[in-house]
């Protein structure tokens, strides 16, 4: 053991591997070699000699996590599907370790994709986000669950109830994102001609009005904001827009009353926040407008107006080197901004399959499988 350590300290893993293995020929029972084995084994990729070494030392100590993740991802890569699946499902939410948390993470989501699973996949994709939220291959991995999750849920949508609100709605949003407003108005409208209760109906064609271009349908979204606020007394969103309108309309003690209540409802809520603080400068309450945004920037940190209008309001009050900091930040963020729209802008260009394409592939699909 002395050796074996002695190589490992040197980088000599090959001169490692025989002391361990007349260690573990001594001891059977020998915890350290047994795992210290199954390691070296793994990161040679040599699955085949490494699964049985890492099974022997999770047996003689049984919380092991880090020996378990290994030995998953040593039977996946070695084909032992079922175990490996077993073995990572235990590992995995007791990991302290980022690197193999991560690792052993992405395996298991790949079993879970293979099984075509996606609910499982995204469970474990949601937890990986939580540890590190800005990793950019555990988010190219979330748009992908995440994106084949809508398109199964939209076909299996459009198969069983192609004409119902649902359905409308699904094809608003789509809509939306290729930015045709009026269609999708038009598709929100013929959702509430089917189901006016639908939950959240009133709010997105409210939304959608509110974007439009056209003056005459901007002037309609006070309305349906009122009308999801008369379906669900709860509805921050819906309070806030309000907020947004009496400002445009400069109805400033209005505002202020719905930025309020909006806040009651979501105190954390950034761009309520940043509506209140609005309000609060026109009022002249300027240091209440201020800790409105202060709270802004710290929920959301990438909010450019919530830093632009702080600037100004720090700059006022005699904050210089505060305010540069905050112009400073809005600038970045501003940036920032500017680079996702020239993506987005690329992003719809291009050529997709139409839903009655996907949905006729499926029931091809389907009906060779009868």
């Amino acid at each position: 053991m002395r050796l074996a350590q002695k190589y490992i300290a040197e980088n000599k893993p090959a001169l490692a591997i025989p002391e361990y293995r007349a260690a573990v020929a001594l001891d059977p029972e020998n915890l350290d070699a047994h795992a210290n084995l199954g390691v070296l084994f793994f990161f040679q990729g040599d699955y085949t000699d490494a699964s049985p070494q890492l099974r022997t030392a999770l047996k003689l100590k049984p919380d092991l996590w880090k020996t378990q993740a290994l030995l998953g991802m040593s039977e996946k890569r070695s084909g032992q599907v079922a175990e490996a699946r077993a073995d990572l499902e235990s590992a995995f939410p007791n990991l302290k370790d980022e690197k193999i948390c991560v690792e052993s993470g992405m395996e298991l989501i790949e079993l879970d994709y293979s099984a075509n699973d996606l609910s499982r996949a995204a469970s474990v994709v949601g937890v990986l986000r939580a540890r590190e939220p800005e990793n950019p291959v555990i988010l190219y991995t979330a748009y992908r669950i995440y994106s084949e999750l809508t398109n199964e849920a939209m076909l299996s949508l459009g198969l069983v109830a192609p004409k119902s609100a649902q359905m409308h709605m699904i094809m608003a949003h789509e809509m939306e994102r290729q930015n045709d407003t009026s269609g999708a108005i038009e598709q929100y409208r013929e959702a509430m001609r089917l189901n006016a209760q639908l939950p959240g109906l009133h709010y997105e064609l409210a939304e959608a009005l509110n974007t439009s271009a056209d003056p005459a349908l901007q002037s309609e979204a006070e309305a349906e904001y009122k009308a999801a606020l008369a379906a669900n007394h709860f509805d921050e969103k819906a309070k806030c827009r309000l907020g947004d309108i009496a400002m445009k309309h400069n109805e400033i003690k209005q505002a202020y009353e719905d930025y309020s209540g909006a806040l009651a409802l979501q105190p954390d809520d950034a761009e309520a926040n940043v509506g209140l603080a609005r309000a609060l400068t026109f009022m002249n309450e300027k240091q209440k407008a201020i800790a409105a945004l202060e709270h802004a920037v710290q929920e959301d940190p990438t909010n450019a107006l919530a830093h632009y209008r702080l600037g100004l309001l720090y700059r006022q009050t005699g904050k210089t080197a505060e305010a540069n900091q905050e112009i400073a930040k809005f600038k970045q963020y501003q940036a920032i901004r500017e680079q996702l729209g020239k993506v987005f802008i690329e992003m719809r260009v291009h050529t997709t399959q139409s839903l009655n394409e996907m949905v006729d592939a499926k029931e091809e699909s389907e009906t060779q499988s009868r």
